[in-house]
């Protein structure tokens, strides 16, 4: 049989065609609290992960997850791990703030992006040469904090007790709402910590009670929270209660149950997007997120924090296309070229805001990021 020496050319020249413009599946590193104190956020997370696009751009996505326990030292050797071993492109985590926090010299020495699903502004904020290379979905505590000193001076609270954390959630909500309460004329009656293991505050409850606030402010996440509120409500407190957006979830109105009716707290509108007005630019994206998540996991089940693993996915999805122009997926170029398209996100509509990156700014949120919520029934209620 005579071969066509012309055919065997051009054959040959399309497979090495094909062979070049062929690249390396994406592999997405993520590390969340699944289980610990921080579990209520981390399931509704790990949940949404099943949720994801397993392609973008014509390009598999691989979602490699691991467990942290609400554990700092475990986030850490987790990043370290999907780093140095499965070759991630980008770091999805963690769920907490000192989690996160701690993970950021580990991604930055690798040169990996990180996308946080925790809420402190110190994660990206001040700007330095390692927060260059993280990102966060959640609002920060300040804009939260804000709003949260609104509705008390439309209230007309004039004091207020503050109980959080004694961790980096606790530290970082004092500092911002302190700082802001001040400066609105709100006065500042009671500072008290506990720890999300603890399992009594009779005392921290005892002091606050005897400074007879107008209000109190939890400033805490996940069902932990619950605690310090039934406790004041079980000795007789009879003011306002307010919890941060840390509470947007179903498991937490289950712990917490009478003893936080008429509680308010900001919150990403996604909580209450069946509610948000037409006009509300949000509302589409939100209400998207929300049937596909009880579609899988029932009626009910969705939660603010799987929102923010459902807007680290849009994020990459947004920026994938541009660093694939710039280079393949497992060097450390794309890794830059991944870290820069992320950076320059405009007008990104998330489950929880609209997003508008800049050099200065990795979360890029505005005021359509946040409505307040009252806890009325058991449920949830826009304030209007």
């Amino acid at each position: 049989m005579k071969i066509n020496n012309s055919l065997v050319g051009l054959l040959a020249l399309a497979v090495t065609g094909f062979a070049s413009t062929a690249t390396a599946d994406i592999n997405v590193g993520v590390t969340l609290s699944a289980t610990g104190p921080a579990a209520s956020l981390g399931i509704p997370e790990k949940n949404t992960f099943a949720l994801m696009p397993t392609t973008i751009a014509g390009q598999k996505i691989n979602y490699i997850l691991l467990d942290d326990a609400s554990d700092t030292t475990t986030a850490v050797k987790n990043t370290r791990k999907l780093i140095a071993e499965d070759k991630v492109d980008v770091i999805i985590g963690s769920t907490i703030t000192p989690n996160s926090l701690a993970m950021i010299d580990v991604v930055a020495e690798a040169g990996t992006p990180m996308i946080a699903m925790a809420a402190s502004a110190r994660i990206i904020d001040p700007m330095d040469g390692k927060r260059a290379w993280v990102y966060k979905t959640p609002q920060n505590d300040a804009q939260m904090a804000t709003a949260i000193v609104e509705h008390m001076n439309n209230t007309n609270i004039k004091t207020v007790a503050y109980i959080g954390f004694a961790d980096a959630y606790g530290e970082g909500w004092w500092n911002e709402f302190a700082k802001i309460a001040e400066a609105r004329n709100i006065k500042i009656v009671g500072n008290e910590r506990f720890n999300r293991s603890d399992t009594s505050v009779t005392g921290q409850a005892l002091k606050i009670l005897a400074a007879k606030p107008d209000a109190v402010l939890i400033g805490a996440a996940g069902t932990p929270a619950a605690l310090p509120q039934k406790s004041l409500k079980e000795k007789g407190y009879k003011g306002v209660m307010y919890q941060t957006h840390g509470v947007a979830n179903a498991d937490f109105l289950r712990i917490c149950g009478k003893d936080c009716e008429g509680t308010f707290l900001p919150a990403g509108p996604v909580l209450v997007a069946v509610q948000l007005p037409d006009s509300n630019p949000v509302k589409d994206v939100a209400l998207d997120y929300v049937n596909k998540y009880e579609g899988a996991y029932g009626k009910g089940s969705v939660s603010t924090f799987g929102a923010h693993a459902w807007d680290a996915g849009k994020l990459l999805a947004n920026a994938i296309p541009a660093a694939l122009k710039e280079a393949q997926p497992g060097t450390p170029e794309f890794r830059k070229a991944l870290r820069d398209s992320l950076e320059a996100t405009t007008n990104l509509t998330g489950a929880h805001g609209v997003f508008n990156m800049s050099a200065q700014d990795h979360l890029g949120f505005d005021q359509r990021s946040r409505v307040m919520v009252e806890i009325v029934d058991g449920n949830w209620l826009l304030v209007k």
